[in-house]
Protein backbone atom coordinates (compact mmCIF):
# COMPACT_ATOMS: atom_id res chain seq x y z
CA UNK A 1 0.00 0.00 0.00
CA UNK A 2 1.18 3.52 -0.83
CA UNK A 3 0.30 4.71 2.67
CA UNK A 4 3.14 2.61 4.10
CA UNK A 5 5.68 4.64 2.11
CA UNK A 6 4.18 7.90 3.35
CA UNK A 7 4.17 6.63 6.94
CA UNK A 8 7.86 5.83 6.69
CA UNK A 9 8.91 8.95 4.78
CA UNK A 10 6.47 11.58 6.07
CA UNK A 11 9.22 14.07 6.91
CA UNK A 12 10.90 13.69 3.53
CA UNK A 13 7.55 14.15 1.75
CA UNK A 14 6.64 17.30 3.66
CA UNK A 15 10.10 18.88 3.49
CA UNK A 16 10.08 18.61 -0.32
CA UNK A 17 7.55 21.46 -0.41
CA UNK A 18 10.12 23.76 1.21
CA UNK A 19 12.76 23.09 -1.46
CA UNK A 20 13.13 25.66 -4.23
CA UNK A 21 11.71 23.32 -6.88
CA UNK A 22 9.01 21.92 -4.63
CA UNK A 23 7.83 25.38 -3.62
CA UNK A 24 7.66 26.52 -7.27
CA UNK A 25 5.68 23.47 -8.38
CA UNK A 26 3.36 23.75 -5.39
CA UNK A 27 2.63 27.43 -6.10
CA UNK A 28 1.80 26.67 -9.75
CA UNK A 29 -0.49 23.79 -8.83
CA UNK A 30 -2.30 25.82 -6.16
CA UNK A 31 -2.99 28.62 -8.65
CA UNK A 32 -4.32 26.09 -11.16
CA UNK A 33 -6.68 24.59 -8.58
CA UNK A 34 -7.72 28.02 -7.30
CA UNK A 35 -8.84 28.94 -10.83
CA UNK A 36 -11.63 26.37 -10.52
CA UNK A 37 -12.57 26.42 -6.82
CA UNK A 38 -15.62 28.30 -5.57
CA UNK A 39 -15.03 31.25 -3.26
CA UNK A 40 -16.90 29.71 -0.33
CA UNK A 41 -15.82 26.23 0.72
CA UNK A 42 -17.83 25.17 3.78
CA UNK A 43 -18.52 21.46 3.78
CA UNK A 44 -15.39 20.69 1.75
CA UNK A 45 -12.95 17.89 2.59
CA UNK A 46 -9.60 17.04 1.03
CA UNK A 47 -9.23 13.29 0.52
CA UNK A 48 -5.55 12.37 0.62
CA UNK A 49 -4.80 15.51 2.59
CA UNK A 50 -1.25 14.39 3.37
CA UNK A 51 0.53 16.99 5.47
CA UNK A 52 -2.15 19.60 4.78
CA UNK A 53 -0.23 21.86 2.40
CA UNK A 54 -2.91 22.10 -0.30
CA UNK A 55 -5.84 22.19 2.14
CA UNK A 56 -4.21 25.04 4.04
CA UNK A 57 -3.46 27.05 0.89
CA UNK A 58 -6.96 26.53 -0.53
CA UNK A 59 -8.78 27.01 2.78
CA UNK A 60 -10.30 23.53 2.90
CA UNK A 61 -10.97 22.95 6.61
CA UNK A 62 -10.94 19.15 6.87
CA UNK A 63 -8.80 16.35 5.52
CA UNK A 64 -8.81 12.57 5.28
CA UNK A 65 -5.73 10.39 4.95
CA UNK A 66 -4.66 6.85 5.97
CA UNK A 67 -1.20 8.02 7.11
CA UNK A 68 -1.09 8.98 10.78
CA UNK A 69 2.33 10.72 10.57
CA UNK A 70 1.05 12.94 7.76
CA UNK A 71 -2.23 13.64 9.56
CA UNK A 72 -0.26 14.86 12.55
CA UNK A 73 1.43 17.41 10.29
CA UNK A 74 -1.91 18.44 8.79
CA UNK A 75 -3.40 18.90 12.26
CA UNK A 76 -0.46 21.13 13.18
CA UNK A 77 -1.45 23.32 10.20
CA UNK A 78 -4.92 23.75 11.65
CA UNK A 79 -6.77 21.04 9.75
CA UNK A 80 -9.53 18.94 11.22
CA UNK A 81 -8.21 15.47 10.38
CA UNK A 82 -9.83 12.07 9.91
CA UNK A 83 -7.91 8.82 9.48
CA UNK A 84 -9.57 6.78 6.74
CA UNK A 85 -9.03 5.48 3.21
CA UNK A 86 -10.69 7.03 0.17
CA UNK A 87 -12.61 3.86 -0.60
CA UNK A 88 -14.39 3.91 2.81
CA UNK A 89 -15.11 7.46 3.97
CA UNK A 90 -16.66 8.08 7.41
CA UNK A 91 -19.42 10.37 6.12
CA UNK A 92 -23.12 9.89 5.55
CA UNK A 93 -24.84 9.82 2.17
CA UNK A 94 -24.92 13.30 0.66
CA UNK A 95 -23.17 14.86 3.66
CA UNK A 96 -20.41 16.81 1.87
CA UNK A 97 -20.49 19.89 -0.34
CA UNK A 98 -17.17 19.30 -2.06
CA UNK A 99 -14.14 17.03 -2.26
CA UNK A 100 -10.61 18.06 -3.18
CA UNK A 101 -8.31 15.35 -4.54
CA UNK A 102 -4.79 16.59 -5.34
CA UNK A 103 -2.03 14.32 -6.65
CA UNK A 104 -3.82 11.47 -4.88
CA UNK A 105 -5.57 9.68 -7.74
CA UNK A 106 -2.26 8.01 -8.65
CA UNK A 107 -1.85 6.60 -5.11
CA UNK A 108 -5.34 5.14 -4.62
CA UNK A 109 -5.53 1.37 -4.23
CA UNK A 110 -8.89 1.26 -6.05
CA UNK A 111 -9.66 4.56 -7.81
CA UNK A 112 -12.96 3.35 -9.24
CA UNK A 113 -14.23 2.36 -5.78
CA UNK A 114 -12.98 5.65 -4.33
CA UNK A 115 -14.83 7.69 -6.96
CA UNK A 116 -18.06 5.78 -6.27
CA UNK A 117 -17.55 6.56 -2.58
CA UNK A 118 -17.10 10.25 -3.40
CA UNK A 119 -20.40 10.17 -5.30
CA UNK A 120 -22.08 8.63 -2.26
CA UNK A 121 -20.93 11.22 0.28
CA UNK A 122 -21.45 14.28 -1.94
CA UNK A 123 -24.85 15.96 -2.03
CA UNK A 124 -26.60 16.27 -5.41
CA UNK A 125 -24.87 19.19 -7.08
CA UNK A 126 -21.79 18.68 -4.92
CA UNK A 127 -18.39 19.28 -6.47
CA UNK A 128 -15.30 17.13 -6.99
CA UNK A 129 -12.03 18.89 -7.87
CA UNK A 130 -9.27 16.55 -9.06
CA UNK A 131 -5.70 17.72 -9.64
CA UNK A 132 -3.14 15.31 -11.09
CA UNK A 133 -0.07 14.82 -13.27
CA UNK A 134 -1.16 13.36 -16.64
CA UNK A 135 0.71 10.18 -17.49
CA UNK A 136 1.34 11.26 -21.08
CA UNK A 137 2.89 14.63 -20.18
CA UNK A 138 6.65 15.14 -19.98
CA UNK A 139 6.29 15.41 -16.20
CA UNK A 140 4.32 12.17 -16.01
CA UNK A 141 6.88 10.34 -18.11
CA UNK A 142 9.70 11.70 -15.93
CA UNK A 143 7.98 10.57 -12.73
CA UNK A 144 7.35 7.14 -14.25
CA UNK A 145 11.03 6.91 -15.13
CA UNK A 146 12.07 7.94 -11.61
CA UNK A 147 9.64 5.44 -10.13
CA UNK A 148 11.15 2.69 -12.24
CA UNK A 149 14.55 3.64 -10.86
CA UNK A 150 13.35 3.33 -7.26
CA UNK A 151 12.12 6.78 -6.26
CA UNK A 152 10.03 5.71 -3.25
CA UNK A 153 6.86 7.74 -3.87
CA UNK A 154 6.65 7.40 -7.65
CA UNK A 155 7.48 3.70 -7.48
CA UNK A 156 4.09 3.05 -5.82
CA UNK A 157 2.16 5.47 -8.05
CA UNK A 158 0.03 4.71 -11.09
CA UNK A 159 -0.38 7.73 -13.35
CA UNK A 160 -3.40 8.29 -15.60
CA UNK A 161 -4.05 10.29 -18.75
CA UNK A 162 -6.74 12.96 -18.85
CA UNK A 163 -8.92 10.66 -20.94
CA UNK A 164 -8.61 7.89 -18.37
CA UNK A 165 -9.50 10.30 -15.56
CA UNK A 166 -12.58 11.47 -17.48
CA UNK A 167 -13.64 7.88 -18.14
CA UNK A 168 -13.30 6.90 -14.47
CA UNK A 169 -15.17 9.89 -13.12
CA UNK A 170 -17.92 9.52 -15.70
CA UNK A 171 -18.38 5.86 -14.83
CA UNK A 172 -18.77 6.82 -11.16
CA UNK A 173 -21.62 9.22 -11.96
CA UNK A 174 -19.81 12.54 -12.23
CA UNK A 175 -20.36 15.17 -14.92
CA UNK A 176 -17.42 17.23 -16.14
CA UNK A 177 -17.75 21.00 -15.69
CA UNK A 178 -14.43 22.71 -16.47
CA UNK A 179 -10.66 22.34 -16.35
CA UNK A 180 -7.42 24.29 -16.05
CA UNK A 181 -3.82 23.30 -16.79
CA UNK A 182 -0.32 24.49 -15.93
CA UNK A 183 3.36 23.49 -16.28
CA UNK A 184 3.48 23.65 -20.09
CA UNK A 185 7.27 23.40 -19.93
CA UNK A 186 9.17 20.16 -19.44
CA UNK A 187 10.80 19.15 -16.15
CA UNK A 188 14.26 19.94 -17.53
CA UNK A 189 13.31 23.58 -18.26
CA UNK A 190 13.25 26.62 -16.00
CA UNK A 191 9.91 26.93 -14.22
CA UNK A 192 9.72 30.69 -13.85
CA UNK A 193 6.06 31.56 -13.20
CA UNK A 194 4.09 28.95 -15.15
CA UNK A 195 0.85 30.24 -16.69
CA UNK A 196 -2.53 28.79 -15.79
CA UNK A 197 -4.40 27.91 -18.98
CA UNK A 198 -8.11 27.27 -19.32
CA UNK A 199 -9.15 23.77 -20.36
CA UNK A 200 -7.35 20.47 -20.75
CA UNK A 201 -4.10 21.42 -22.48
CA UNK A 202 -2.18 18.47 -23.95
CA UNK A 203 1.37 18.22 -22.66
CA UNK A 204 0.88 20.26 -19.51
CA UNK A 205 2.36 18.67 -16.39
CA UNK A 206 -0.59 19.41 -14.10
CA UNK A 207 -4.30 19.40 -14.88
CA UNK A 208 -7.21 20.27 -12.60
CA UNK A 209 -10.74 19.11 -13.43
CA UNK A 210 -14.00 20.10 -11.76
CA UNK A 211 -16.93 17.68 -11.73
CA UNK A 212 -20.43 17.71 -10.28
CA UNK A 213 -22.46 14.90 -8.79
CA UNK A 214 -25.65 16.18 -10.43
CA UNK A 215 -27.76 13.59 -12.27
CA UNK A 216 -26.34 12.75 -15.65
CA UNK A 217 -27.65 14.86 -18.50
CA UNK A 218 -27.35 14.48 -22.28
CA UNK A 219 -23.71 15.65 -22.23
CA UNK A 220 -22.64 13.56 -19.23
CA UNK A 221 -19.38 11.79 -19.82
CA UNK A 222 -18.63 13.85 -22.92
CA UNK A 223 -14.94 14.60 -23.15
CA UNK A 224 -14.29 18.34 -23.55
CA UNK A 225 -12.05 19.72 -26.24
CA UNK A 226 -8.84 21.24 -24.86
CA UNK A 227 -9.15 25.01 -24.53
CA UNK A 228 -6.23 27.24 -23.55
CA UNK A 229 -5.91 30.90 -22.76
CA UNK A 230 -3.52 32.66 -25.10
Amino acid sequence: MASEVFDRLADRYDEWFDSARGAALFAAEVECLRRLMPEDRPGWVEVGVGSGRFAEALKVPEGVDPSLPLLEKAAARGMKTVRAVAEELPYGDGELEGILLVVTLCFLDDPEAALREFARVLRPGGLLLVGFVPADSAWGREYLREGGEGQPFYSVARFYTCSEALDMTGAAGFRFLKAASTLPMGPEQELGEPPVLDGIVPGCGFTAMMFTREPAGPDAGKKPSPVASQ
